[in-house]
């Protein structure tokens, strides 16, 4: 078996992460435990909707202009280039924000699935959106991130789940995943243990 692409999350994998979803929820006036963001956000009126959507993409803005790489991404990243591994994103952020954060750090990714596409993740939509895109299986791929809605969409979709360990909080997920990093570097141990 060769692995053929890596998905990977983008805030808190491929960037360290920024976004903080409880501070947003609080400037929401929701619960800290009112539910995933999105999903909440679909069940609101309109006009509620529209600036809940609005208080998003400030964050999601301050996250592009003060977003830092993880360790190992870049390196990891011209390692899957150069083997000709297929890279793609799969995020519950947008595809303009998913390129701007590229752009900044002058990473490429060969395609992105956002929150737009279609359901969002824990769904396994976008793993197998990607998996058809690169003309490949589910189980020919990994997925990396570091929360359980990453592991939960790779596990349904039939891929590989890597868990990004980037906080004492993502240890909690690491019963859904195959594996468990603390640097992306250690994704090219994992793809080269199935060329073994």
């Amino acid at each position: 078996m060769k692995i053929k692409a890596v998905i990977f999350d983008l805030d808190g994998t491929i960037t360290k992460p920024y976004l903080d979803f409880d501070k947003i929820r609080v400037e929401l006036g929701l619960a800290a435990d009112s539910g995933p963001l999105l999903e909440v956000m679909e069940t609101m009126p309109p006009a509620e909707r529209k600036r809940a959507e609005e208080i998003l993409y400030k964050h999601e803005q301050l996250a592009i202009e003060h977003s830092a790489l993880n360790k190992g991404a870049a390196e990891t990243l011209r390692w899957l280039r150069d083997r000709k591994i297929h890279i793609g994103v799969l995020t519950r952020n947008t595809r303009s924000n998913t390129s701007a954060v590229a752009k900044k750090h002058n990473i490429e990714f060969d395609a992105i699935v956002d929150r737009h596409d279609g359901p969002a993740k824990p769904d396994p939509f976008g793993v197998k959106k990607l998996c058809k895109h690169f003309n490949i299986q589910p189980q020919d791929a990994i997925v990396v991130g570091d929360y359980l809605f990453d592991l939960q969409s790779a596990k349904s979709a039939g891929a590989i789940a890597v868990l990004m360990k980037n906080s004492e909080k993502s240890q909690q997920f690491a019963e859904w995943a195959d594996y468990t990093v603390d640097s992306l570097t250690k994704i090219i141990d994992i793809i080269e243990s199935y060329e073994k």
